[in-house]
């Protein structure tokens, strides 16, 4: 087994869709971003990807690449499985911290964690999704920005 952590943060704009943990969570803002923004989805790629030590999102998916501009992160994720497949480890369990002031999540939690339990092909028990506030302390409290921490847990793929 071997563990992983994850971490990203993006700014939040007016007028822009907020995708998080694969779900469109209704806002008047969303995150500026070159994909769509899935900050939860970005942390847990990282986490993942550390898992394995295969470096970060950023290099896999770089963000000056036309080919990921505006894309689906869930698209991102399935293909962190693939290279964590590759190297012949599946998902064994994630949890994932979401900082944000606005909107409330929990009415969106039990949805972005089947999505996410989807996308890596787990079940949902795999997948632990929670909200918190920073109680209006710095960026995230003052409305500027969301932040997503994530954690990891990999397993080996028995030999064949």
């Amino acid at each position: 087994m071997r563990i992983g952590f994850g971490y990203d943060v993006h700014a939040l704009a007016e007028g822009l869709p907020f995708v998080i943990g694969g779900v469109r969570v209704p806002s008047s803002f969303g995150c500026v971003a070159h994909s769509d923004g899935d900050v939860a989805i970005h942390a847990l790629c990282d986490a993942l990807l550390g898992a394995i030590a295969a470096g970060d999102i950023g290099k896999h998916f770089p963000d000056n690449d036309a080919a990921y501009k505006g894309i689906d992160s869930c698209i991102l994720l399935e293909r962190t499985i693939g290279l964590l497949k590759a190297e012949g480890y599946k998902v064994g369990n994630v949890d994932i911290t979401i900082a944000l002031e606005r909107p409330k999540l929990r009415p969106h939690i039990d949805s972005m964690r089947a999505r996410l339990a989807e996308v890596m092909g787990v079940g949902i028990g795999a997948v632990s999704v929670k909200a918190t506030t920073t109680e209006k302390l710095g960026f995230t409290g003052r409305g500027e920005g969301v932040a997503a921490y994530a954690v990891a847990l990999v397993e080996e793929l028995p030999k064949e």
